[in-house]
């Protein structure tokens, strides 16, 4: 059953006249384009809002929208509201969480409602874990709002709803609502031949040699049914944040008969990694990256951890073992 926009939200968007519109750091396409979308949204609402974004934007879809995001330190309206989307938690802010908690603020989010039951402290929330995108919700928000998607809103949508469900191959046959959303946006301008390219071209050759040696360093543990890769220092110090394809590697690892999981474990500088999860079915990353501090879907989730590589594959493995020893 997908979740009614609670009127506590709309009322606290009636309410208002300035927003900042956040969203979890290390942003992805549904992440952005829920923002952007919304902020939209507001602005035709006569509302006055910006976005904001703790960064970096490593991903190559969506460095072109880096310009459009503020430093939230630049808003400083007492009466300010804020709006927190797709993200599982404020902490998943990250360095521009203290900035945004001294405001009210609402929650839209298809991450798990347990979490902000716990943290939103009575501001409304609008959480269904059932979505595949964060996007449907800020539809669903749109048309409570007594508004139709313009072209702009219309492809944004779709580009979060194309990023979350690895454009459409993420679903089942309990999905059909989903394709019937992606139709809605195309009746109002979307063009998906447009946003596969924006989601899966424009990458640089240093992005294929990074894919290789990360590929080739490949591991194989529980019977081959999990896969461990990872990329180090050295090579992000060598290619940088441009070369990163990460659904490239997975997609690629994914299709290898009997793979169940995989974890890419990247050093970010001296004392920190990030790791990024995928499952098939079986395996709740989602669960998994939320008991190491991180957050996420069943399928693709994501954390960041202090340690090195050799540390960390470590604690993967352990964690692992609850699904698959």
């Amino acid at each position: 059953m997908q979740q009614e926009v609670p009127q506590e939200l709309i009322d606290f968007i009636k309410s208002g006249e300035n927003f900042l519109i956040a969203g979890h750091k290390e942003p992805d396409g549904d992440c952005v384009g829920s923002q952007l979308a919304l902020r939209s949204i507001l602005l035709r609402l006569g509302k006055k809002a910006d976005v904001c974004s703790a960064g970096p934007f490593k991903r190559t879809e969506i460095k072109d929208f880096a310009h459009e995001f503020i430093d939230p330190a630049e808003k400083s309206d007492e009466n300010l509201k804020v709006i927190i989307v797709d993200c599982s938690g404020i902490e998943r802010t990250g360095s521009i969480q203290d900035l945004l908690e001294k405001y009210s603020f609402a929650v839209i989010d298809h991450h798990d409602a347990v979490t902000h039951e716990e943290s939103s402290q009575g501001s409304p929330v609008f959480v269904d874990p059932e979505s595949p995108s964060c996007t449907l919700l800020i539809e669903k928000l749109l048309t409570s709002l007594g508004l139709k998607p313009t072209l702009e809103e219309a492809e944004l949508l779709l580009f979060g709803l194309c990023t979350d469900t690895g454009f459409f191959r993420f679903l089942t046959e309990c999905d059909d609502y989903v394709f019937e959303a992606a139709a809605r946006f195309l009746r109002s301008g979307a063009n998906p031949k447009k946003i596969y390219q924006k989601l899966n071209g424009g990458k640089s050759l240093n992005s294929r040699f990074l894919m290789g040696h990360i590929l080739l360093r490949t591991e194989e543990f529980f019977d081959g049914r999990l896969l461990i890769s990872c990329e180090t220092l050295e090579e992000f110090n060598e290619y940088g944040l441009e070369a990163r394809d990460s659904d490239s590697v997975n997609k690629l690892l994914q299709s290898i008969e009997g793979v169940e999981a995989i974890a890419i474990i990247r050093q970010e500088d001296e004392e920190t990694c990030t790791v990024s999860l995928r499952s098939a079915d079986k395996v709740d990353v989602g669960q998994l990256a939320s008991s190491l501090g991180g957050g996420g879907h069943k399928n693709a989730s994501g954390l960041t951890i202090k340690g090195n590589i050799s540390s960390i594959k470590q604690i993967i493995l352990e964690s692992f073992k609850k699904y698959l020893a």
